[in-house]
């Protein structure tokens, strides 16, 4: 399985992240991918760029020494309301969108119900289209719940390689991803490979996420981001 599009990574904007955009775009092409999106977190994130950022993406190539580039953001699910940074409106400019629950910022209730609300109401949004890194035990979720929604909403389930890490400060990744992507085998659910690179080391880094879609025999046409243009069809704006 070959992924060639970095659907979630950070430059030195997000705050605590350590590379620059070029720097970013440049580890992608030595790396033999096809495409990155740039995902920086959103201005309720403690340290990250604010408004002004995001609504600048039109002076940005979208593609340069060879790499398609995507501008979108990773937002911050705020309540089990599924309520996000970002209106609508300002959404629909982006070219890709992932929302995911973050400790700084998240203030609802830690209960697998709770969460697991949250997550289905935020997949409501028409502009959402990645759920990021739905893996953490601090965070606990029911999976079949959130499966099924994905697929009713038309929304990416990420399987993130940063959480399967060993230094990762997420718990419990590698079980909850494991069961999640059972569940979209069943219910034909597609999901997304992002490294979650926050250094130009990092960027399409699967070394830990690869080896689990195998065991679990994961079949490779529910991988969205073996291509761009197999992954744009999967994006709501297409």
């Amino acid at each position: 399985m070959n992924i060639t599009v970095e659907t979630h990574s950070h430059t030195l904007a997000s705050g605590h992240a350590y590379s620059t955009m070029k720097d970013m775009i440049q580890s992608a092409k030595e790396k033999g991918l096809e495409a990155i999106a740039f995902t920086e977190h959103a201005p309720l994130m403690p340290g990250t760029c604010g408004n002004y950022y995001f609504q600048n993406f039109r002076v940005i190539p979208r593609e340069h020494d060879g790499i398609k580039i995507m501008m979108g953001v990773e937002l911050n699910i705020l309540n089990e309301a599924g309520e996000v940074d970002f209106a609508e409106d300002f959404l629909k400019t982006m070219d890709i969108v992932i929302a995911s629950v973050h400790t700084p910022c998240y203030s609802g209730e830690h209960s697998k119900d709770t969460i697991t609300e949250a997550y289905v109401n935020t997949m409501k949004n028409p502009c959402i289209d990645i759920i990021g890194h739905p893996d953490d035990s601090r965070f606990p979720i029911h999976y079949e719940v959130l499966v099924k929604a994905a697929k009713e909403n038309g929304t990416l389930l990420e399987v993130n390689n940063s959480s399967l890490s060993p230094i990762s400060f997420r718990r419990g990744g590698a079980e909850n991803v494991r069961e999640m992507l059972e569940l979209c085998k069943k219910y034909q659910v597609p999901v997304t490979l992002g490294s979650d690179a926050h250094i130009e080391f990092d960027v399409g880094n699967c070394a830990y996420s690869k080896p689990l879609l195998k065991s679990c025999d994961f079949p490779e046409e529910l991988v969205a981001n073996t291509s761009l243009d197999k992954l744009q069809t999967f994006l709501r704006k297409g």
